[in-house]
């Protein structure tokens, strides 16, 4: 049994697409972007289309329905909070829904520059009960959990304080001043 294809949607003018577009909205916070992506699939073709679009964004942002400054905010202090990830990986997390790189540093600054990056990945191994490598296989536990680190978002030269700490031996060459920085996207 094969499955049967979507009919097409007849396009729909401004005013369907706002009523559209605030129960996305209801339902979870997006970017302008990611509005205007949703929206287009039901919007009219060409310039019609992108004009009721712009419209409905305007509205929508002129009734504080729609803010990518609140989404990147709120979305930064979840993913820190709550998922324990570092500033790298919430920056690609930000970039990937589409808020502005401008709005993305000022409220990465606001949430991660008086944080202390070794406590934050500190937190996280115990949140995700990753244990301190030991024993007889020390040195591949010790690349897991950096590899692990490096995903979750965390610089390098914090994850070797973290192991200093930890009283770990660092694979060969493992030191900030040898690798560096990672480099920013």
């Amino acid at each position: 049994m094969a499955f049967a294809r979507p009919k097409k949607r007849e396009p729909v003018g401004e005013a369907e697409l706002f009523e559209y577009a605030v129960g996305v909205l209801s339902r979870r916070m997006r970017t302008v972007r990611d509005l205007k992506r949703l929206m287009k699939a039901r919007a009219h073709e060409g310039e019609r289309g992108e004009t009721d679009m712009d419209a409905v964004v305007g509205r929508l942002t002129e009734l504080k329905y729609l803010s990518d400054d609140r989404f990147a905010q709120d979305y930064t202090r979840l993913r820190k909070e709550n998922q324990g990830f570092g500033r790298r990986r919430v920056q690609q997390d930000l970039a990937m829904k589409g808020v502005g790189k401008e709005i993305a540093e000022t409220t990465l600054a606001a949430a991660y520059d008086e944080a202390d990056e070794v406590g934050l990945a500190r937190a996280y191994c115990e949140k995700k009960r990753i244990p301190q490598p030991s024993g007889v296989d020390a040195q591949k536990q010790t690349v897991r959990v950096m590899n692990r680190l490096m995903r979750a978002g965390y610089s390098s030269s914090a994850i070797f304080k973290l192991f200093r700490a930890w009283k770990v031996e660092v694979p060969e060459g493992g030191d900030s001043d040898t690798y560096g920085e990672m480099p920013e996207f």
